[in-house]
C-alpha cells in the first residue's frame, strides 16, 4: 500500500466545489502489487494481458474506542 499525504499541494488547485486542496489536507491509500514483482518469479504477477480482467476489492475499517 502507498500512502499519499498531499505534502506538495499549495492551495492553488481547487476541488469541484471551489475549496482549495492544501498541504496535508487529505490522504490517499493506494493498493499496489508487490514491488519489483516483474523481476521476482516467486511474487504474484502484476502483468495484465489484453484478454484478462483485473478486479480488486479494498475494505477500509476503522474502529473507535469509545472509552477514551
Amino acid at each position: 500500500m502507498q500512502l499519499y499525504s498531499s505534502n506538495y499541494l499549495d492551495g492553488s488547485l481547487k476541488g469541484p466545489t471551489g475549496i482549495p486542496f492544501g498541504k496535508h489536507a487529505s490522504i490517499c491509500l493506494e493498493m499496489q502489487g508487490f514491488p519489483n514483482a516483474p523481476n521476482q518469479p516467486a511474487f504474484p504477477s502484476t502483468i495484465l494481458r489484453p484478454d484478462e480482467e483485473y478486479n480488486q476489492t479494498t475494505i477500509y475499517q476503522f474502529l473507535v474506542d469509545k472509552e477514551s
